[in-house]
């Protein structure tokens, strides 16, 4: 009789008993990996987060290079437009005598009084062209002659 309580609860209830706490264990196990797997996404969130964080940073900071670019370029054309514009209008008459006489003295003046100052640098320096008088021989001949030119051109 011993014997077959034995084997019954050897069979039977080992089982019972083994498989009970081979579920608990299992259990166990699967529960530590899911808060491990929770605590990785936890991180991998994070990091994702971060890296979207930064992208909308550089994004923004982009764009707002590219409104000061912009901005920029507008300025440049605007100054460009407008010395252009000053440019045209140098030679307009405006109907009002003295004005237009006055206007068109006043270009050969300081023509005359700039070749003046040349000529005068030049004879001081023992005819010889220091940094100045060459930067100013450049700039006069660059305004007088290259402009004159251009402007036969149409340019």
């Amino acid at each position: 009789m011993f014997t077959a309580l034995l084997s019954f609860l050897g069979g039977n209830a080992f089982r019972l008993i083994f498989g009970e706490v081979a579920a608990f264990f299992s259990k166990k196990q699967e529960a530590a990996l899911e808060i491990e797997r929770l605590k990785l996404q936890g991180e991998l969130d994070a990091a994702q987060h971060a890296r979207n964080l930064e992208a909308i940073k550089v994004q923004a900071d982009l764009g707002v290079k590219v409104i000061e670019a912009r901005m920029d370029a507008a300025l440049v054309e605007a100054e460009t437009s407008a010395w252009a514009q000053a440019v045209a209008d140098v030679g307009k008459q405006t109907g009002i005598r003295f004005l237009d006489v006055w206007n068109g003295s006043i270009r050969p003046a300081l023509a005359s009084m700039a070749m003046a100052i040349v000529v005068f640098q030049f004879f001081n320096s023992g005819f010889t062209l220091d940094e100045w008088t060459r930067e100013l021989v450049g700039a006069i001949l660059g305004i007088y002659v290259a402009d004159r030119h251009l402007s036969k051109r149409g340019k």
